[in-house]
């Protein structure tokens, strides 16, 4: 058909008297281009799955850093708790390697960790120490501990144009929210069920309520509220689910990261950033909610429970 078309608009004669006028059949044959490359962008939206990871690694370690006596810890334990790297708090093997393996049976097989300049231990053990056989670790440095959306923004050139998710350090998450975030494609969040985590995490009520809290619409977020106080909390509609910093994002996540403003702190934080995703790009956080408990390393009194909840947890990089 459109070598017909084709070889009758080079007709230097020109057409038949029968035939339609030549801008007509301009007009339907860039119209079928265009409907065949709306339908190749619609397909190439959705087809490829991501698998890069973005992990940040780059905090102080300060609460993990304070003495406490309340959790008694090993030689081996104690020295990296005085160097407040929590990603190589050894339970059995460094914390982070579980997290790795987590990510590698959801289907994650590149990951970027992002760390200080000074983070060298980190660097040598996965470049040095550890065989990687299901994923591989780059590096993305964030100079100063300016916040969770500068330390995202360090991982663009990871990023590479596509699709990435972004964990915590040092959480250690279910493996179904992380396969189904995955999963889903697209920008989204994996929320938490508070009467799961209280239930089955290492984490106290008290500090629970401390925790950032998202609000939905139609099964996509809407905002996250940060440390909501007792009013709210009490208004808020039940279940309630909460933010552990489990995302996946698309690349316009990056021009949100450069745009906003410091938080009251002083930082760039990432929900701020979703924020203007969502009111300024409209881009549509679609949630992911699960029924399963996130560990939580902050400070030398969660080493013990953590390890005891992932005793027998096999490690497979």
């Amino acid at each position: 058909m459109f070598f017909v078309v084709l070889t009758y608009l080079s007709d230097a004669n020109g057409p038949p008297a029968h035939w339609l006028p030549r801008d007509r059949v301009l007009r339907w044959l860039v119209g079928w281009v265009g409907h065949f490359a709306r339908l190749f962008s619609e397909s190439s939206m959705t087809a490829p799955l991501t698998d890069k990871a973005v992990i940040l690694a780059r905090g102080l370690g300060k609460r993990m850093r304070k003495q406490d006596d309340s959790g008694a810890l090993d030689a081996r334990q104690a020295a990296v708790a005085e160097m407040g790297v929590k990603a190589l708090m050894p339970i059995d093997r460094p914390f982070l390697d579980y997290v790795l393996s987590a990510l590698a049976d959801a289907g994650y097989r590149r990951v970027c960790l992002v760390i200080g300049p000074d983070h060298d231990l980190i660097r040598d053990y996965y470049t040095r120490e550890v065989e990687l056989d299901r994923v591989s670790v780059d590096f993305a440095v964030q100079r100063e501990p300016r916040g969770t959306a500068d330390a995202v923004a360090a991982a663009e050139p990871f990023a590479d144009g596509d699709d990435f998710a972004v964990f915590n350090s040092d959480n250690y998450y279910p493996i179904e929210a992380l396969r189904r975030l995955r999963e889903q494609g697209g920008a989204g969040v994996g929320l938490f069920d508070w009467q799961t985590m209280l239930a089955e995490s290492n984490v106290s009520e008290a500090r629970l309520r401390s925790f950032a809290v998202a609000q939905l619409e139609g099964g996509c977020l809407v905002d996250v509220l940060e440390k909501p106080d007792e009013a709210t909390w009490n208004a808020l509609p039940r279940p309630i689910w909460m933010s552990m910093n489990c995302w996946q994002f698309r690349p316009t996540i990056f021009e949100s990261c450069r745009l906003i403003e410091p938080s009251p702190r002083g930082e760039f934080e990432v929900t701020d950033a979703v924020r203007h995703s969502i009111n300024v790009l409209g881009e549509r956080f679609r949630a992911v909610t699960v029924r399963a408990p996130v560990l939580d390393l902050t400070s030398r009194q969660d080493v013990a429970s953590i390890a005891q909840r992932l005793a027998g947890t096999e490690v497979r990089l």
